[in-house]
């Protein structure tokens, strides 16, 4: 690959992670295709995201569809002890760790003996966050230490995408949550305001006494008084039903 293609590849990769508000998207999917890209971006082995669960704790992880078996087993032991682990409380930029270092093999034994068994010399990673919301970090595994301003700088600048990406989406979904609410409550009220006028014009009395009856039906059936509302103008709650003192019981 050119470094122009490289260059617009990188670019379209950006654009893809932040175009997050769509109604089926998969959070998932959208953190495998990032552990997927470092493959094609970083000269990497494999790479993973692990989330943070509410707790502050490390929880699920992710990793991509290409990633090799080799790796899927690494990530195994990197979830019990690892230098990813370690980044996750600071929140902050994890310079790469030689895994061939004496320090390494000390500090991380199993892990780094399994890194060293799939050619992998050196880890790092990289924050997912934005406007101190952290929600993991995406792990990079390397044959060879990354440069400080090549494979770091690109794979901050693809988890920041995809974080940014991902907290639009959570921001749209909450919007669209909150829409759906006002849109049914003013149906309720539109259909209140149908059944009041539908009795009061058929009895003779005013809305607000057409009203009362409504909520006063309601409350002792122990329903919404949308769900009475809606019985009224589709026609399957009697004026017996509403009223038994004055037109006889239900």
């Amino acid at each position: 690959m050119s470094q122009e293609s490289r260059e617009l590849r990188l670019a379209a990769t950006l654009v893809e992670f932040a175009d997050t508000l769509i109604g089926d998207f998969d959070p998932a999917l959208h953190l495998s295709r990032l552990a997927d890209r470092c493959l094609e971006f970083l000269d990497a082995r494999g790479a993973a995201v692990t989330l943070l669960e509410g707790n502050g704790r490390p929880g699920p992880l992710v990793h991509g569809a290409r990633q090799p078996q080799s790796v899927r087993e690494l990530l195994e032991w990197e979830q019990e002890s690892g230098p990813v682990r370690d980044s996750l409380a600071p929140g902050r930029t994890a310079l790469a760790v030689s895994l061939v270092s004496r320090e390494a093999a000390a500090r991380w034994p199993e892990f780094t003996a399994a890194a060293r068994r799939f050619g992998i010399a050196s880890t790092y990673a990289v924050p997912l966050c934005r406007h101190e919301t952290l929600l993991g970090a995406l792990s990079v595994y390397a044959p060879h230490p990354p440069s400080a301003h090549g494979e770091l700088a690109i794979a901050q600048t693809l988890a920041d995408a995809t974080t940014v990406g991902l907290l639009n989406h959570r921001a749209y979904a909450q919007y669209r949550k909150v829409a759906g609410q006002l849109r049914e409550a003013l149906a309720s009220r539109v259909r209140i305001e149908q059944a009041k006028g539908m009795l009061a014009e058929r009895w003779g009395t005013t809305p607000d006494g057409a009203f009362d009856t409504l909520r006063q039906y309601a409350r002792r059936n122990r329903r919404p008084l949308d769900q009475v509302a809606r019985a009224v103008v589709h026609r399957t709650l009697t004026d017996s039903q509403l009223r038994p003192d004055r037109y006889g019981p239900a």
